[in-house]
């Protein structure tokens, strides 16, 4: 059983997210903190094999807190989890050693993904005494491709071509499909599968009048 730390400010969100780790099989919540200083301390009492970090936190940020995990005798793998969108916040993350790096709001199926990585490469790395060149590349070369785990009528080729064709910048689901030749319903439903995975964000234009508009880009 792979044991986690679920890090975030908000308990309600805190709430959730542990609801989305207990119901991925070969995972279990050991503990939940919602500041920095109570995530250190419960990495040191309760040695997760991985945290889920959130980057807005009241006392210290949460790169200061993966940091102090680095240099702490635990040393767990942490994914982070975060509002954050910014450059910096994502390169710090990333040379903090962070596997991986999701922006909320976020769907289950966009954590179990990463929760499936991170089992495989826990499973790979416990079996191996030592590794060869193969090993490592094997483990570092695992990572979920862009188009794997696709709802089911959702193809490989079809999410390139909408993801080619959000790479000309922010556009709704109906100027996305007029561009790729599709569908608006078939183009909103890989919009909002990059959404759900973390490969696109969204944001709402309000009108005078009516439904706000969904207004999509590529993260």
């Amino acid at each position: 059983m792979i044991t986690v730390l679920v890090v975030d400010d908000d308990f309600m969100v805190a709430r959730v997210h542990s609801g989305y780790v207990a119901r991925t099989p070969g995972f279990a919540v050991v503990g939940t903190a919602h500041t920095g200083a109570d995530a250190v301390r419960l990495v040191d009492e309760l040695a997760p094999d991985l945290v889920l970090l959130d980057i807005y936190l009241p006392d210290m940020p949460g790169l200061d807190v993966l940091r102090a995990l680095r240099n702490g005798a635990v040393d767990p793998d942490v994914i982070v989890i975060t509002a954050a969108t910014d450059v910096d916040t994502v390169r710090g993350a990333m040379r903090g050693g962070a596997l991986h790096y999701l922006i909320k709001p976020f769907t289950y199926s966009a954590l179990h993904d990463q929760l499936q990585h991170f089992a495989t490469l826990h499973t790979r790395l416990t079996a191996l005494g030592s590794a060869g060149q193969s090993d490592v590349d094997e483990v570092f070369g695992a990572r979920p491709r862009a188009g794997a785990g696709l709802p089911k009528g959702l193809t490989e080729q079809t999410a390139e071509l909408v993801a080619s064709t959000l790479r000309e910048g922010e556009m709704s689901a109906a100027e996305c499909a007029a561009a790729a030749h599709l569908s608006r319903v078939s183009a909103r439903r890989y919009l909002e599968h990059f959404v759900a995975t973390g490969r696109a964000h969204v944001r709402l234009r309000y009108g005078a009048t009516g439904r706000p508009e969904r207004r999509y880009r590529l993260s």
